[in-house]
Formats: C-alpha cells, structure tokens, sequence
C-alpha cells in the first residue's frame, strides 16, 4: 500500500556531509510522524531523527547539533542532512513512517535501506 524509496547514501571521509532524502508514495491521506534509523552489523536499528507531521523534531544524542532533519508534507518526502560526520556515524539507514492510508487504519512503513560509509 504504502512504499518509502531512501536515496543519497554512499561514501564521504571524516568531517564530510551527506544527505538523505526519503519518498513516500502509494495510498497516502497523511503522514504523521517520519523518522531516520541506522543499523550497523549485528546490532539493532537505533533511532537517528524523528520528526511530526507539525515539524516537531527530536534527535539522538550522538547527532546532536550535525545532523537536521525535515520534511516536505506536499510531497510525503523527508529528508536528513548530516555533517561533521564520523565513523561511528556509518550504517544502513532506514526512512520510517507512519501513514494514514484510509479513515482509521495508520499503517508502519519501512524504506530497504541506504548505506552510509564514513571513512578516510
């Protein structure tokens, strides 16, 4: 029903920038809140950003102050900017969104991922 497309990982050396974008489409009457998750090997996904569909944001501890997230409620896309980044900032990362697709019925939606490689 509902289908979330990640683009804008890759490769960027310590202190770099990158940006995520995250694009909703399918049987979309609202968006409530989106977030940002990473996963690193053998871990679980930890959540990176979070935002509501009023703009409120709230963000984990270690991106604090580098890492902005927003989004664009016209056209169900959200988008992360990440600078100073780290090593420790390297991950798969996953869009997240919570989606009104009819009257009643919010469904949990997932994107497949974008990998983010920090490293000189």
């Amino acid at each position: 029903q509902v289908q979330l497309v990640e683009s804008g990982g890759g490769l960027v050396q310590p202190g770099g920038s990158l940006s995520l974008s995250c694009a909703a489409s399918g049987r979309i009457l609202n968006i409530h809140s989106m977030d940002w998750y990473r996963q690193t090997p053998g871990k679980e996904r930890d959540l990176v950003a979070h935002i509501t569909s009023g703009g409120s944001t709230h963000y984990a501890d270690s991106v604090k102050g580098r890492f902005t997230i927003s989004r664009d409620n016209v056209n169900h896309t959200v988008h992360l900017e990440m600078n100073s980044l780290k090593p420790e900032d390297t991950g798969v990362y996953y869009c997240n969104a919570d989606v009104l697709v009819r009257a009643g019925m919010l469904v949990n939606s997932w994107g497949q991922g974008t990998q983010v490689t920090v490293s000189s």
